[in-house]
């Protein structure tokens, strides 16, 4: 079972703040000159850290690691990325419920959610808007009947069965990898975007469970915009490395 991280640091700055405030409006006063119970110091100590930490990660920045290869050549396995909370609105954490709209995902961006129906954080890219109509015929991409051109990527993919590809998608050029022969998500797939979803797919074209899989992403499941790798660490067998540093594209 997956830990509800959001939920366990809201919890800790809620007890820490509570005991904090306690400690400094009644305790102090009781205690006098007798040395400070250790746990009411180290609630103290704890409680301003893990407030700028949940407010940081609630609502600028949180970090995640890639934990598959869905969306190679873009994103491997073991890199760190920074993810904008704020791009797409203000959101309550544990809820997400949006409280200030800012923006709306665009269509190239790359973006982190929660498929409809499951917990786990997914980082896929936003193929289709509210209203589209996409269809991918062999891994080529048709978006409002408009081709997505496709162009041959000057650099050999890592598994031969792959071609490596650069596609544009409403002026956001980005790579993407697909077989040779397409697989059975990229042979001929059609929808129509309901209203408030978001259609995403991995840019490992026929590696990668997407809206193809579990249909459009709603609007109330968005967690924030992935904006720029700042670490590659697959295990502890190896040492980080920071040549990966940089935009998303």
């Amino acid at each position: 079972m997956d830990i509800n991280f959001p939920l366990v640091l809201m919890i800790l700055v809620i007890v820490t703040g509570i005991i904090w405030f306690i400690d400094r409006l009644v305790l102090a006063k009781k205690r006098g000159d007798q040395p400070v119970p250790t746990w009411v110091e180290y609630s103290g100590s704890f409680f301003p850290v893990l407030l700028v930490v949940f407010v940081l990660r609630s609502f600028l920045f949180e970090p995640f690691q890639i934990p598959s290869g869905s969306m190679i050549p873009t994103l491997k396995v073991g890199d760190f990325i920074l993810v904008n909370k704020y791009a797409y609105g203000l959101r309550l954490p544990v809820t997400g419920t949006k409280i200030i709209p800012v923006s709306e995902p665009q269509r190239g961006d790359v973006m982190v959610f929660f498929p409809p129906n499951d917990d786990r954080y997914f980082i896929k890219r936003v193929i289709g808007l509210p209203g589209d109509s996409i269809r991918i015929l062999n891994n080529i991409l048709y978006v409002n009947d408009e081709l997505a051109e496709q162009t041959v990527y000057p650099e050999m993919p890592e598994d031969p069965r792959f071609l490596l590809m650069e596609e544009d998608l409403d002026g956001v050029v980005h790579r993407m990898q697909k077989r040779k022969v397409a697989g059975r998500l990229g042979k001929n797939y059609a929808i129509v975007v309901p209203k408030g979803h978001y259609f995403m797919v991995g840019d490992n074209r026929d590696n990668s469970s997407d809206s193809r899989v579990w249909g459009p992403v709603p609007e109330k499941n968005i967690v924030g915009k992935a904006v720029a790798v700042w670490m590659h660490w697959e295990s502890f067998s190896s040492l980080p490395s920071f040549s990966r540093m940089g935009k998303i594209q």
